[in-house]
């Protein structure tokens, strides 16, 4: 996988072949009609985790305890209907050994600051929120639907294939980035981590 040409955002076979590996993923990617959330997307650290262990010679599944899922609801921003629809969901995937987190991206911002200590802007999509996340590599979206693979990537997947890791500087602070990566360093010493203040360039 380490040669893989450059892939654009909007989906790959390559990242396709990859997940299907993890068999909790592909479950549930093969039942993501099921989920039924309005712009939703399978998101960040179960993608990374994933490839990331392939490309070290792990199981596709090694320490993944849970998977996140967003999805985009203005029209409803209440606490009390994101925690249903985890339940519903969790409940559709009760015999995975993992845990999903349902979020609405639609409410982030209404709890964002008490969480982390400052304001953000409300996303847009749940596009626009894959673009905040950490890190390049992270910043990714899968989804399958009538059949179809679906990729949302706006920083494309060079570093999520590359064993990259560089900030996203568009929301995250540099105390949460260094603090994720030197967790990932542990589980992975084959990433490559930038530091917050290097930068190469895109590949």
């Amino acid at each position: 996988m380490r040669k893989l040409e450059t892939v654009e955002p909007g989906g790959s076979e390559y990242l396709t072949v990859a997940l299907k590996q993890n068999k909790w993923l592909d479950e549930i990617l093969g039942r993501f009609e099921e989920i039924a959330l309005p712009d939703s997307w399978l998101v960040s650290g179960c993608i990374a985790q994933t490839i990331w262990n392939l490309l070290c010679g792990r199981p596709a599944e090694f320490g993944i305890k849970d998977a996140d899922l967003i999805y985009f609801d203005e029209q409803d921003l209440s606490a009390e209907a994101e925690a249903g629809h985890e339940r519903r969901v969790g409940d559709l995937f009760r015999d995975l050994p993992l845990k999903l987190d349902v979020k609405n991206q639609a409410r982030v911002h209404l709890w964002y600051k008490e969480r982390f200590g400052y304001t953000i802007k409300p996303y847009s999509s749940s596009a626009d929120a894959i673009a905040t996340f950490p890190t390049a590599a992270t910043s990714v979206g899968i989804r399958r639907l009538l059949g179809n693979f679906e990729c949302c990537a706006p920083f494309g997947l060079d570093d999520l294939f590359g064993l990259i890791v560089r900030p996203n500087k568009r929301q995250v602070t540099r105390s949460i980035y260094e603090m994720k990566t030197d967790r990932w360093r542990l589980i992975w010493p084959a990433l490559t981590v930038l530091a917050w203040d290097e930068q190469i360039p895109a590949t």
